[in-house]
């Protein structure tokens, strides 16, 4: 099946009153639309979610052998959601 053609949104505004008054002319304006999401930035967000998640499963199967994880104790769990949260975070600006 053949790809349709994608074509750029137009807003649609009314031109002036008197002229609405004699005829149904409009006049259109370009809007700008934000372009995909770089590389580098799906790398960051997909890469804070996974370091999260592999803090977390550290901290349960080799946590008391580490120092500084056992020096913070259970601030270990505020450490890998805040990774996986600001990941999420960043899927609301990702196109």
């Amino acid at each position: 099946m053949p790809k349709s053609k994608v074509r750029k949104k137009v807003a649609v505004t009314a031109a002036s009153s008197s002229a609405q008054a004699n005829s149904n002319s409009y006049t259109t304006t370009r809007v700008k639309v934000a372009g995909p999401s770089g590389p580098v930035y799906i790398g960051i967000m997909l890469g804070l979610m996974v370091l999260g998640l592999l803090w977390l499963v550290v901290f349960y199967l080799w946590g008391s052998q580490i120092g500084f994880m056992n020096s913070i104790g259970n601030w270990n769990f505020g450490v890998g959601f805040a990774l996986m949260i600001a990941g999420l975070l960043m899927t609301m600006k990702w196109r």
